[in-house]
């Protein structure tokens, strides 16, 4: 994998937590350059590997190895912290300190001298880091997995694995401006300084940018973000999230604007022109009112339930006693038609007639004494005077 022509960085990643110092860029992690870029700030990083005909326009410090490929040059000093791998035509102007071994490739010229601790090799060696992929490749094709793995733990430092920064080919960094011809993305807790030019730029969170944003396409400005100056895109959509503050211009295609970002300059879109309220607090409340709605409407068909019952229940026991009354009229009907049988001649045919006509006199007087007792005593008397007479 080389750092020249189309190489492997298809942009402009700059990791969390980066600043800019004075002059120099500063990072945690790695730092890669590509090819015939310019960085017209020092470089201070763990590991710095830098493409073909690139120029540093500063010192360049590095805790872990350093690589230069072929015709680069640093306006400044090199201080390395394990071993150093210089390819042909490198241009020092400054002083090579080397900690570990150093690799050096012909007709490199240090002006003001080296120092190396370690083993000094002079000879051609392989451009960057395409001797690290040389051994992987070579590991894995013969089956030694394990040592593959080891390998590239030891290149990531063991388990603490960091993002590198990631500069693509043709680039130009400096105090002024971070010019590159791909998308860019910015992480968060980063301090920089420049104007940011890309194809599109995302930026994270509680970032501070000393400079504009301008892109091509679409621009996003993360929470608590602070961008000290204009942001402009021509085409593309500008998003600028809750706690960002611009405190220049905003020019998009599309805007769209978080509920808490600030905006100092004024606003301008072509297209269309989006603010977005936060509603979370609002939903809430809405479900707790529909779940309190429910829960009324619950106990109203509860409390209209019960009142159903007990007229079921009222129902059912008004149908029983006239069931109950109905049968208890229908009874003494029955009787006489059971009791009723063919006659051989009219004497047994009269009896049974003084028989029903006397059982229905009966029943009508029982019926007159439940309706009214002080009526029944006189209907009583009557009756036994109408007997005895």
């Amino acid at each position: 994998m080389s750092l020249r022509g189309d190489g492997p960085i298809e942009e402009l990643a700059i990791p969390s937590g980066t600043t800019v110092e004075e002059h120099d860029v500063v990072v945690d992690g790695d730092v890669l350059v590509g090819g015939q870029s310019t960085v017209k700030l020092g470089v201070r990083g763990r590991n710095v590997a830098v493409g073909e005909r690139v120029r540093v326009a500063n010192d360049i410090e590095a805790e872990g190895d350093c690589r230069l490929d072929t015709w680069c040059s640093v306006d400044g000093n090199v201080l390395v912290g394990e071993d150093a791998y210089l390819g042909e035509r490198v241009t020092v102007t400054g002083r090579l300190m080397v900690s570990g071994d150093l690799d050096i490739g012909d007709d490199v010229t240090i002006e003001e001298g080296f120092e190396a601790n370690g083993w000094i090799v002079i000879r051609n060696p392989v451009p960057t880091i395409v001797f690290y992929f040389i051994v992987l490749s070579q590991l894995l094709r013969v089956g030694e997995t394990d040592a593959a793995d080891e390998l590239a733990e030891a290149l990531a430092d063991g388990d603490d694995v960091r993002d590198p920064l990631l500069i693509p080919r043709s680039a130009e960094i400096s105090d002024d401006a971070w010019r590159v011809s791909t998308p860019a993305t910015v992480g968060d807790d980063c301090r920089l300084h420049g104007n940011l030019r890309a194809t599109s730029i995302r930026v994270g969170e509680r970032n501070e940018v000393f400079g504009s944003l301008r892109a091509r396409e679409d621009v996003t400005v993360g929470a608590d973000t602070v961008i000290h100056g204009d942001v402009t895109t021509r085409g593309g959509t500008v998003t600028v999230e809750g706690g960002a503050r611009v405190l220049g211009d905003v020019s998009a295609g599309d805007l769209v604007v978080y509920d808490g970002a600030e905006i100092q300059g004024t606003l301008r879109a072509r297209g269309e022109m989006k603010l977005i309220q936060e509603t979370e607090g609002a939903v809430d409340d809405a479900d707790e009112a529909d779940a309190d709605e429910e829960n009324e409407a619950d106990a109203d068909e509860e409390n209209e339930a019960d009142p159903d019952e007990a007229n079921e229940t009222d129902t059912d026991d008004v149908d029983a006693a006239d069931i109950d009354s109905d049968d208890s009229d229908s009874e003494p009907d029955d009787e006489p038609v059971e009791n009723e049988s063919p006659a051989d001649d009219d004497g047994e045919e009269v009896e049974a007639d003084e028989e029903a006509t006397t059982e229905e006199a009966d029943d009508d007087e029982a019926d007159k004494a439940e309706a009214t007792a002080e009526e029944a005593a006189p209907m009583t008397a009557d009756a036994t005077s109408e007997d005895e007479s």
